[in-house]
């Protein structure tokens, strides 16, 4: 079964067309920025076949997809010979509030209840659905499915979701913490626990998220128990450009004394805060060159960074009464052998002993075969996560 799966955001899309069978391959991916802007830029490959990169106007979602499904069936780029071998569509939704628990099919009370959760997420959901209309328009009657970032951590004990404001403003508004990239912290959990050959209903994993946007969960027996991100992904680790946990006072203040108002401040905390707030940059990469130059700023970046990291990686220690293993993903946690390095360096009292070659060599398993706590680096793979849960909903519905 040929499935696309698509994540929509407000001026890009990013696409990957995998085949799902008794094998899991990824036939095609790509990507169009610029969705309505100037210099729209579309980029698309296949795995050892050619490449291919042009400008040209796509000013809206519903014909940036219609370039996608022209290049999916091109003679020489494409991977079908008609948009009928196109047989799902997976999305990446960002937010499913409490109603989702798990992917599901798209039908018209799915449409309506993500649309529901736009005042949650209104910087997500609204150009996530505009990647579900544009193929229900353009694909009629292939299935779709919707995979929320929000799903696994449904699991979450009303002790760790529940915000201590009144209760009220949770029924009336639904004012909790949600959690998000919940499909990456899914997905690594299990593939640790096949990497250390165990169930993961027997382990307690800690999964770090460290790209632009970070988060860490914990993942006791294969569900989510705790999660860093809350009501919004503004909540938790310092992040590239988001501020992370702060005292809610502070924008009030700010507000006062900056006279600032609901649009600027969201601004300042989104865009303006976390790593590029304190030193200017927000890729670790650049980061960690001036902070071995010895630029304070930078330094301080750093440090506040891993600390921040490694507290939230003590606390869900705590929170499930041990640790099994504690795993790296997404950009950072890939490919940044010093800030993994200077994480666990706060680990040693849990047992936990890392093998310096095996962490700057990237390895799987970064521990020392005798360590009591295992350090995993997992590769995320959230499509392919989208990709088998459309497979298995187109699948089950059809039995």
């Amino acid at each position: 079964m040929k499935i696309l799966v698509l994540n929509s955001g407000s001026s890009s899309i990013k696409y990957q067309v995998f085949e799902i069978d008794d094998r899991e391959t990824l036939l095609a991916k790509g990507l169009i920025e610029r969705i309505g802007l100037e210099g729209s830029e579309l980029r698309h490959s296949l795995p050892g076949g050619p490449d291919a990169s042009w400008g040209k106007a796509v000013p809206d979602h519903n014909l940036a997809i219609g370039e996608i499904l022209s290049l999916l069936t091109h003679p020489r780029l494409g991977v079908v010979k008609e948009l009928r071998g196109i047989e799902g569509v997976g999305h990446r939704v960002v937010h499913g509030g409490e109603r989702f628990a798990e992917s599901v099919l798209v039908d018209d009370d799915v449409h309506t209840a993500i649309r529901d959760c736009c005042e949650l997420a209104p910087l997500h959901n609204p150009p996530n659905l505009l990647g579900i209309e544009a193929c229900r328009r353009l694909l009629p009657g292939v299935p779709q499915a919707a995979v929320f970032d929000t799903a696994f951590h449904q699991t979450m004990p009303q002790k760790a979701y529940a915000y201590a404001i009144p209760y009220q403003m949770y029924l009336k508004h639904k004012i909790r913490r949600y959690g998000f990239h919940g499909t990456s912290h899914m997905y690594v959990s299990r593939e640790a626990a096949r990497a250390l050959g165990k169930p993961v209903e027997a382990l307690k994993i800690i999964t770090c998220h460290l790209g632009n946007g970070c988060s860490v969960a914990a993942v006791n027996a294969g569900v989510s128990v705790d999660t860093s991100m809350g009501f919004t992904p503004l909540e938790g680790l310092v992040m590239g450009s988001r501020s992370g946990d702060l005292d809610p006072y502070v924008p009030l203040y700010l507000m006062e004394r900056e006279r600032m108002g609901i649009p600027e401040m969201s601004d300042f905390l989104n865009k303006r805060s976390g790593l590029v707030g304190i030193c200017g940059k927000k890729d670790m990469r650049d980061i960690l060159e001036d902070a071995e130059r010895g630029e304070r700023p930078a330094l301080l970046a750093v440090e506040v960074f891993t600390y921040r990291v490694a507290k939230y990686i003590g606390a869900y220690a705590m929170a499930m009464n041990g640790v099994d293993a504690i795993v790296f993903t997404a950009g950072m946690g890939e490919r940044s052998a010093a800030i993994r390095s200077r994480i666990l360096s706060y680990a040693s009292f849990l047992g936990l002993d890392l093998d310096e070659e095996r962490n700057a060599r990237g390895e799987t398993i970064l521990s020392t075969p005798g360590s009591r706590v295992a350090a995993l680096m997992i590769h995320t793979d959230e499509e392919l996560v989208i990709a088998r849960d459309t497979h298995r909903l187109i699948t089950a519905r059809a039995r």
